[in-house]
């Protein structure tokens, strides 16, 4: 640690800065071993501020050359270096203070601020990044208009590039160049990109809705220059999408995307210039999945949309992160929705919120969506932050309905551009559109947790008299322990004898949204013949968790019937995550388990529905992840679970072999790769049915997975093929090795398809054991530099339930070392790492040992991170 206990910083002790910077001129003088940063700032006091007191400007590992105010250098006694600061005494205000520092990019390893990926300058500024590229008040509430001026060698930085327009450009003799660039809108400092290197561009044209003309500029390495194609077309729909549903049109002439190896994070909205995590940019058939187009198309979109929300309005401070995260992930989940099949997204996007959310939800981690508090801000880029913040969003849209929220967001525009904001002024123009209140709501953005709703029923035969009565709380999360009735907005529809819906109002609807406002609430529905089947939750209208008693047979009867495909999907959730429990005990008594032939006739009923669409059939075919079954376990044991998953499963793929056989081969068409969301459907529940077949010991099908790969002409089913041969029951290692290596061989040359060669092995049940991780790290095509790399086989190593999870504790002191060794490199890389050890105490006894032993062996070590430091003290705490 930097200190012996590093200080939280509060949201209630928020105070504007006393001198905003009205413009920023920055001048960046490129070399190989450093660079010269000469900033000129036009600095006045804050209106609100009395006298005039030290200007207080933020910095790291800066080497500072010179320092001066309107021209007139200063002495040593008008101003004192501190650690990370800089205090710069005032006698006049409004001034310009021009300060030099020496900074070096190359040595840069926790890639924030400017440092070097794959010999190419980049910069990570958000959250405080820019602070390590010169002194400054970096923070988000200060916005100011920025021009910058690169000058590099010519020959190894042809490409120059910053935010805003390209004004004017020369030579600076032995040969090099300069390119200057403004931004003619006002941003705070995490919004500041630089990128210089020698990359090629792929460039499109866009009229905006009033008739302006965008050019469109994807910059990578020359040999990817040809995986650009699908990021465009997904910006040009993005920009499209943005002004049919929002109305909102693109500001500058000019719009870049880079596409860099090294980076923290999937991508970065920077005004103008967005540099993206080359994962989340390069796709072709043969070296990108379904999914990575899906990704790449989400996040193109996402980042885009941030141009508005983010950018034109931005947050006043970081505990208001989810104003532009959570707005944005719910604007590029629903672009993504309404390009490809809505209610796959949604299930998706549910699953991974109730797997991995929920579980920070209930941690030591746990925070509000506006936390109180933090230690260190780059720990609270959350799923709470991104994903719940995008649920609460959509409860608000819900509440208002499509009009009044689109009223809602053109009047928070309006109202804020321009602006450093916070969560409550969002929420007020929401209120202010619709007239709706909206009180008792903004409990989601202050109080953690989530929510449990716990619904009964009750049938007057009599008075044809259907009851719901509704009852919330919501469980104790650090430092909240006592929790008020939030405000939760439940969609609902009702099912007759027939699977048939039932009117519930004047209206003629069959479905309603409850408002549960109180502790506990009761609804009647009258007019009814008999007991109806409630569809509970519809299009999981809100993050909660739902109790409501259904038997085998009311969840077969949803799944058979339910018109919400969301909720069918969920009913086969419901049905698996019981078996599987129910053979977890089994396996925990040492009993043999019995599977319910119920589930398996089930299952086989979605096998044989052509009514069904094959995106949600595939979704609905597919049990719960191992990570989602130990979520809403009270004690893991993953062996347990793995076993116990491995055992359902295996009975489904032995009841229906036949079927899943016959729909494999009606779907194994060849045909020309497309990533449309028809084409997509058929090779996802293809695939499905061939996971299903390799959990048999059968020859005949390990062949089938092999043919697979060798055959297949997209990387979607050759990766299918892989894991499926990799994972199958049947274990034949020369057939894996050869398949392992021939990958090796064909894709060494692609940085991305290598992570997933690293990520089968290291997920891999029998593959995946700790000596095999660690050879994959001595391995040639590894890079301890790149985090992709590391999330690839370190991060897939600790998804690996059986591996990861052995009793002697060697995978998780691993783990340990690893996070010990990048805090020293890169600490927010380490920080994230470390995730899989923090819900130590949700472990069974013999689990908890040595992972609390791998978390204190960490906290032991001296000069910590802020960021490992804060996770690991809160993860060891009693509390």
């Amino acid at each position: 640690m930097k200190d012996a206990q590093p200080n939280a910083i509060f949201l209630k002790d928020y105070q504007a800065p006393n001198y905003w910077i009205e413009k920023t001129d920055l001048v960046f003088d490129l070399h190989e071993d450093h660079a010269m940063v000469s900033a000129s700032l036009s600095i006045r006091l804050n209106d609100d501020v009395e006298g005039l007191p030290d200007l207080v400007l933020s910095g790291i590992d800066l080497e500072l050359k010179s320092i001066s105010i309107d021209g007139h250098p200063l002495s040593d006694a008008d101003y004192t270096e501190l650690r990370d600061q800089l205090c710069v005494k005032v006698e006049r205000q409004p001034f310009c203070l021009e300060i030099t520092n020496r900074i070096k990019p190359r040595e840069n390893t926790s890639l924030e601020g400017l440092y070097l990926s794959n010999g190419m300058f980049c910069t990570q500024c958000e959250a405080e990044g820019f602070r390590k590229i010169t002194y400054y008040l970096d923070r988000p509430d200060v916005m100011s208009v920025f021009t910058t001026t690169i000058i590099a060698d010519k020959h190894r930085y042809p490409i120059l590039l910053s935010n805003g327009n390209d004004v004017a450009r020369g030579e600076a003799g032995q040969g090099r160049h300069w390119v200057k660039w403004e931004d003619p809108f006002k941003k705070p400092s995490y919004l500041f990109a630089l990128v210089a290197g020698d990359l090629q561009l792929k460039e499109d044209l866009f009229t905006t809705m009033s008739g302006r003309d965008i050019s469109l500029r994807i910059y990578t390495e020359a040999y990817n220059i040809d995986k650009c194609d699908h990021a465009m077309r997904s910006l040009k729909k993005s920009m499209k999408w943005d002004e049919d549903v929002y109305g909102r049109e693109y500001d500058l002439d000019l719009f870049m995307i880079v596409a860099v190896d090294h980076f923290n994070m999937g991508a970065m909205e920077n005004k103008g210039l967005n540099i993206f995590n080359s994962s989340c940019v390069l796709t072709s058939p043969k070296t990108a999945t379904d999914s990575c187009y899906q990704r790449v198309e989400g996040v193109v979109g996402h980042e885009y949309f941030h141009n508005w929300s983010g950018n034109r309005v931005t947050c006043r401070d970081w505990f208001q992160l989810s104003l532009k995260e959570g707005f944005t992930v719910f604007r590029d989940s629903e672009f993504s929705a309404d390009m490809n099949s809505r209610g796959v997204k949604r299930i998706q996007d549910v699953s991974m919120l109730r797997t991995a959310q929920f579980d920070e939800d209930s941690g030591p981690m746990a925070h509000a969506v506006r936390p109180e508090s933090f230690i260190e801000i780059a720990n609270f880029y959350t799923l709470t932050i991104y994903e719940k913040g995008a649920e609460v969003v959509r409860m608000i849209h819900s509440i208002l309905g499509d009009d009044l929220f689109r009223k809602g967001s053109d009047l928070y525009f309006e109202r804020h551009d321009g602006q450093a904001v916070t969560c409550e002024d969002f929420v007020r123009a929401m209120e202010d559109a619709s007239g709706k209140d909206l009180t008792q709501f903004r409990l989601w953005y202050s109080q953690a947790g989530t929510p449990v709703l716990d619904v009964s029923d009750a049938f007057d035969e009599a008075a044809g008299e259907y009851t719901l009565t509704i009852k919330q709380s919501c469980p104790p999360t650090p430092g909240q322990h006592v929790k008020k009735p939030f405000h939760i907005p439940v969609r609902i529809g009702l099912l007759d004898n027939e699977g048939l819906p039932v009117t519930l109002n004047a209206q003629g609807s069959d479905e309603v949204t409850l408002d549960i406002r109180r502790s506990e609430e009761t609804y009647t529905f009258t007019g009814l013949s008999a007991k109806p089947l409630p569809s509970l939750l519809r299009g999981f209208s809100a993050p909660v968790r739902l109790n409501y008693p259904y038997s085998t047979t009311d969840l077969i009867f949803l799944m058979q019937h339910d018109t919400d495909s969301f909720n069918r999907w969920d009913a086969t959730q419901r049905l698996a995550m019981a078996e599987i429990n129910s053979v977890i005990e089994a396996l925990g008594n040492h009993q043999h388990p019995t599977i319910n032939p119920a589930l398996i006739s089930a299952w086989g009923e979605v096998l044989a529905d052509q009514s069904l669409d094959q995106a949600v059939k595939a979704e609905m075919l597919n049990l719960p992840s191992e990570a989602s079954i130990a979520e809403q376990r009270q004690s893991i044991n993953p062996d347990l679970i793995h076993r116990a998953r491995k055992q359902v499963k295996r009975a489904i793929a032995k009841t229906h072999q036949m079927a899943f056989l016959a729909l494999w081969k009606k779907l194994s068409v060849k045909k020309p790769y497309k990533p449309e969301a028809t084409d997509i459907a058929e090779r996802a529940l293809k695939n499905t049915c061939l996971g299903y077949l390799v959990t048999l010991d059968n020859l005949q099908y390990l062949e089938l997975a092999s043919d697979q790969y060798r055959q297949s002409g997209n990387m979607t089913d050759q990766l299918a093929g892989l894991v499926a041969v990799v994972n199958a029951e049947r274990h034949e290692q020369a057939l894996i090795d050869t398949l392992l290596d021939d990958f090796l061989a064909t894709y060494r040359g692609d940085a991305n398809v290598m992570d997933q060669w690293f990520s089968v092995q290291a997920n891999s049940p029998t593959l995946g054991t700790l000596a095999h991780v660690l050879s994959l790290m001595e391995h040639e095509q590894f890079d301890a530099s790149s985090p992709n790399k590391v999330r690839a086989l370190v991060g897939a190593f600790t998804r690996n339930m059986v591996q990861f999870h052995k009793t002697d504790g060697s995978g998780y002191q691993f783990l340990a070392e690893l996070v010990i060794e990048f805090d020293r490199k890169n600490p927010q890389l380490a920080a994230r790492l470390i995730q899989p050890l923090t819900r130590w105490k949700k472990y069974e006894e013999n689990y908890q040992a040595p992972m609390k032993k791998a978390l204190t062996s960490i906290k032991a070590l001296p000069d910590l991170s802020t960021d490992v430091f804060e996770v690991v003290t809160k993860s060891l705490s009693t509390h």
